[in-house]
C-alpha cells in the first residue's frame, strides 16, 4: 500500500508540476480546461499527503479505515489524472505539455504498474485472511467480518477498472501499454472465473435451498441460509458485470462470462446482449438438453407414449359417450329443447375428454393440484374480462330451463322475428322469411319481450273486411259465412266469429276470425284475403277506399 501510495504520489509530483508551470506561460484560451483539471489535481494531492503524513499516529484499529479513505483517494486522483492525460492527448503532437506528460508516462510507467499490482496482492491476502478468520467467528462479529470482505473485493475491482482506464489513458498518448495488460490480462481471467464459479455454485445451491423451502416453507434456518445466499449471487453478479466491463474496455474476450450473467441473473443489462454471449448461451442449452435426453430418453419415450395412448383411449371413449348420450336423447320420451339436448351431448364429451387429459399429464409426472389452483386464478381473471359473455351464458342457460321457445319456433324477439334455426349458450340464431341470418346474443333476448308465434298448435286468424255504407250488411256476412265455411283447414271448434265490428269514416267494417293449425295460418291467411275480393266482385259488394263529403254553400248578396 505504501509503495502504490509514494510512486502515485511522486509521480503526479513530478508530472503535475511541469504542466503546471506551462500552463501559466500559456495563453488561458488555449489551456483552461487543463488548467482546471491541474487545480484539482492540486486539491487531490494535498488530501493524499495529509493521509499519508497522519496515517502512522493514529490507533492500529483506526489504520484500517483510514488505508480505505488513502484506496478513494487514490482512485479519485487517477481517476482526474486519467481525465488530464485525454485532455493533453488532444493538444498538438509538437506541443511541449504533450511530449513531457508522454515522457514522464515512459519512465514511471513500470514503478506504477507493480504498485498496482502489489496493492492487489495486499488487497488479496487480506481477503484470506479474512475468510480464515470467519470459522471463528458469529453473530455480529462474523456479519462485520463478511461486510468488510466485500469492502475489500469492492476495491480489488476498482483497481481492476483504474488499471483498464490507465491502459487508456497511455493509449492516448501512444504510449506502450503492452507489459501491463499482459500482465493484467490473466489477472482479470483468474479473478472472472472465480466470480463465474461463484455464480454457478450459489445458483445451484439456491435451487437446492428453493425446493427444500417448498417442502418445509416453515423452516428459519433454510429461509435464513435462502437470504443469504440471495445477497452473495447478487453481490457475484454486480462484480462479474463490473469486470465485464474492463474487459470490453480492454477488448478482450468476455462472452463466456455475459453468458453466466444471462444465465443467473434476474435483471439483464444491454451491454451483456452480444452474438457471441447469446450463443454461448443457446450452446450450454443444446449440450445440457442433449446430455438430459441421452440420460432420460427411454424414460421420456415411454411417458410421451403413455401420455398418446391414455389420450387416444379417452377420446374414443368420448366419442361412444357422446353417441350413447344422444341416442338416448332421441329415445327417451322427454320434453327437451334442442339446446339442452346439444349441451348434454357436447358436455358428456367434454367431461370425459378432460378427465383422460387430466390423467395422462399425471401419467407423466405433472402435478395437477398447481394446475387446477392456477386454472382457477385464470378463470377468475378470464371472467371479470368476459361479462358480457358470462352474461349471454346466464341467459343461455335461462332460455334452457324455462325454454320460452326451441329450434324451428317462429319468434319475434329483440326487434328481430323468423325462424329459430341453432341455439347455443351464447346465442340465437335466427332466420327470417327473406332468407337473412341474424345472430342475437341471448343476453338480449333474454332481457326483452319473447314473443313465440309457433309455441301453440293452432291460432286465430284475425281479418279485417269493409264494405260501403250502401251495401246490404246481411248480404256480406253470408259472402264471408260461406267463404270460412268452404275452406277445409279452418277448424270448427272452435267456432269461427264474422261480427261487424266498426263504423269507420268511410266503410262498415267486418271482423272475420277463423281458428287453424298453427302451420296452416299463412295458406288460410292468403286464400280469404284473396277469395273475399273475388266474392265481393261478384256479389256487387263494393270494397270502399277512404273518402270525404265536401259540402258547398252559396251565400247570397242583397
Amino acid at each position: 500500500m505504501k509503495k502504490l501510495i509514494i510512486v502515485v504520489y511522486t509521480m503526479l509530483m513530478l508530472v503535475v508540476c511541469p504542466l503546471h508551470s506551462q500552463t501559466e506561460s500559456s495563453p488561458p484560451e488555449d489551456t483552461g480546461d487543463i488548467e482546471i483539471l491541474i487545480k484539482t489535481l492540486d486539491q487531490d494531492i494535498v488530501e493524499l499527503k495529509f493521509l499519508i503524513e497522519k496515517i502512522s499516529t493514529v490507533e492500529k484499529s483506526d489504520q484500517e479505515v483510514l488505508f480505505y479513505r488513502q484506496d478513494e483517494r487514490i482512485f479519485r486522483l487517477l481517476t482526474d489524472f486519467d481525465s488530464l492525460v485525454r485532455k493533453v492527448a488532444e493538444l498538438p503532437e509538437d506541443s511541449q505539455q504533450k511530449q513531457m506528460l508522454k515522457a514522464q508516462l515512459r519512465v514511471f510507467g513500470t514503478d506504477t504498474d507493480e504498485a498496482f499490482f502489489e496493492r492487489i496482492g495486499n488487497i488479496n491476502q487480506r481477503v484470506i485472511e479474512y475468510n480464515t478468520q470467519l470459522k471463528d467467528l458469529s453473530g455480529a462479529s462474523y456479519t462485520a467480518a463478511q461486510a468488510y470482505i466485500r469492502g475489500l473485493e469492492t476495491i480489488r475491482v476498482q483497481y481492476y477498472e483504474a488499471m483498464a482506464n490507465h491502459i487508456e489513458s497511455r493509449t492516448a498518448l501512444n504510449v506502450s501499454s503492452e507489459n501491463l495488460q499482459a500482465r493484467l490480462e490473466p489477472e482479470l481471467y483468474l479473478y472472472s472465473e472465480t466470480l463465474a464459479g461463484r455464480i454457478e455454485l450459489t445458483g445451484k445451491a439456491r435451487q437446492d435451498l428453493k425446493d427444500r423451502l417448498s417442502a418445509d416453507p416453515g423452516n428459519p434456518d433454510i429461509d435464513s441460509a435462502m437470504k443469504e445466499l440471495n445477497a452473495q449471487h447478487e453481490t457475484n453478479l454486480e462484480r462479474l458485470e463490473a469486470i465485464i466491463l474492463v474487459l470490453d474496455k480492454l477488448k478482450l474476450d468476455s462472452s463466456e462470462y455475459k453468458a453466466v450473467m444471462l444465465q443467473q441473473s434476474s435483471s439483464i443489462s444491454i451491454s451483456l446482449f452480444s452474438s457471441n454471449a447469446l450463443f454461448r448461451v443457446f450452446e450450454d442449452g443444446w449440450i445440457t438438453l442433449k446430455k438430459a435426453l441421452k440420460e432420460n430418453a427411454p424414460d421420456l419415450m415411454f411417458r410421451a407414449m403413455l401420455f398418446l395412448i391414455v389420450l387416444l383411449i379417452f377420446r374414443t371413449l368420448s366419442r361412444i359417450t357422446k353417441r350413447l348420450v344422444r341416442a338416448t336423447t332421441d329415445r327417451a320420451k322427454l320434453d327437451m329443447s334442442e339446446l339442452l339436448r346439444n349441451i348434454l351431448i357436447s358436455t358428456s364429451g367434454g367431461i370425459v375428454m378432460a378427465l383422460g387429459v387430466l390423467m395422462a399429464l399425471s401419467q407423466v409426472g405433472v402435478s395437477l393440484a398447481p394446475m387446477l389452483a392456477g386454472l382457477g386464478v385464470a378463470g377468475f381473471i378470464v371472467g371479470f374480462a368476459l361479462q358480457d359473455t358470462l352474461g349471454n351464458f346466464a341467459a343461455g342457460a335461462m332460455i334452457l330451463i324455462y325454454r320460452p321457445f326451441d329450434v324451428d319456433d317462429f319468434v319475434e324477439v329483440t326487434g328481430a322475428s323468423g325462424l329459430v334455426k341453432k341455439m347455443n349458450l351464447v346465442s340465437t340464431t335466427i332466420t327470417t322469411f327473406d332468407n337473412q341470418t341474424l345472430v342475437v346474443p341471448n343476453s338480449k333476448i333474454w332481457g326483452d319481450v319473447i314473443k313465440n308465434v309457433t309455441a301453440q298448435t293452432e291460432r286465430r286468424v284475425d281479418l279485417v273486411f269493409g264494405i260501403g255504407y250502401g251495401d246490404d250488411i246481411e248480404l256480406a256476412e253470408n259472402v264471408l259465412a260461406d267463404i270460412v265455411a268452404s275452406h277445409e283447414k279452418i277448424l270448427k271448434d272452435p267456432e269461427p266469429q264474422i261480427k261487424v265490428h266498426t263504423l269507420g269514416d268511410s266503410s262498415v267494417n267486418f271482423v272475420v276470425r277463423p281458428w287453424v293449425k298453427t302451420d296452416d295460418y299463412w295458406d288460410v291467411y292468403w286464400y280469404m284475403t284473396r277469395e273475399v275480393k273475388l266474392r265481393f266482385d261478384r256479389e256487387g259488394i263494393s270494397i270502399p277506399f277512404p273518402q270525404r263529403d265536401v259540402h258547398l254553400y252559396k251565400e247570397q248578396s242583397d
